[in-house]
């Protein structure tokens, strides 16, 4: 059988789409700007939505709210609303999103021991552009 796609060489066609697909969706929570960061500021504890805004500067009330429930959604993050006047509403990491910190801080070394590299890689890059363009 032709290996499909995903390079797997036993699912067909169809099972080849569907895999892509819910990796595409995996990949575009953990991809997504406001995701890791708050996947990040939940690791040492549950924290209220303020408290969590306030972690997350520069995000919108309306950004962190959808973050929040897309993140729910995915089972990363756990929603606890406690019996309050006015309610309490704290966010948790799951077990499977405590998972995802392996994944995040490797993530986050390979960022911090390539920093630089990256660094003088856009300089050159950029050199050349306005070389190539001022031509």
């Amino acid at each position: 059988m032709a290996a499909t796609h995903t390079g797997d060489t036993v699912r067909g066609s169809e099972q080849g789409a569907a895999y892509c697909q819910q990796m595409r969706l995996l990949l575009e929570r953990v991809g997504e700007r406001w995701s890791l960061l708050a996947v990040i500021a939940l690791r040492a504890q549950a924290l209220r939505f303020n408290a969590l805004r306030r972690e997350l500067q520069g995000i919108s009330p309306r950004m962190l709210a959808r973050t929040l429930k897309a993140l729910e959604r995915d089972g990363l993050v756990s929603r606890t609303v406690h019996p309050t006047v006015p309610p309490q509403v704290d966010y948790a990491l799951t077990a499977l999103g405590r998972s995802l910190l392996q994944p995040v801080d490797a993530l986050l070394h390979w960022a911090d021991e390539h920093r630089e590299a990256m660094d003088m890689a856009r300089r050159d890059f950029d050199a050349r552009e306005a070389v190539a363009a001022a031509t």
